[in-house]
């Protein structure tokens, strides 16, 4: 574990967010805008940070920015879904998953 803060940043140019540790990528999730909707698929941290609870801190702060910006939260990946089931501070801007929702995520996976 390391001593360094992680740092959270909008890659827009990549439709991520990604956390580094000390200068080094240490994670990301990637999400698709759909009209007012900001579609979350996919949340990874590298193995050598595992634990330390970046995927949390990632990921809330990727949905306070998305509900500051006035977007919607669609939780199609599965840490999200889960990350939102447990902190109900963003009920007010979920939307469910639909088929639509997929289709787009496919969408921009190519």
């Amino acid at each position: 574990m390391t001593d360094e803060r992680p740092e959270v940043s909008d890659a827009t140019d990549g439709n991520r967010y990604e956390i580094g540790v000390g200068g080094e990528l240490a994670g990301f999730t990637q999400y698709t805008d759909t009209g007012a909707r900001r579609i979350f698929f996919h949340t990874e941290i590298d193995d050598r940070f595992a634990g330390q609870g970046l995927a949390s801190a990632l990921v809330s702060r990727a949905l306070e920015d998305t509900r500051s910006a006035g977007l919607r939260i669609v939780p199609v990946c599965p840490y999200v879904a889960r990350y939102v089931k447990k902190h109900h501070g963003f009920d007010d801007a979920l939307d469910p998953v639909t088929p639509e929702a997929l289709a787009a995520v496919r969408a921009a996976q190519g």
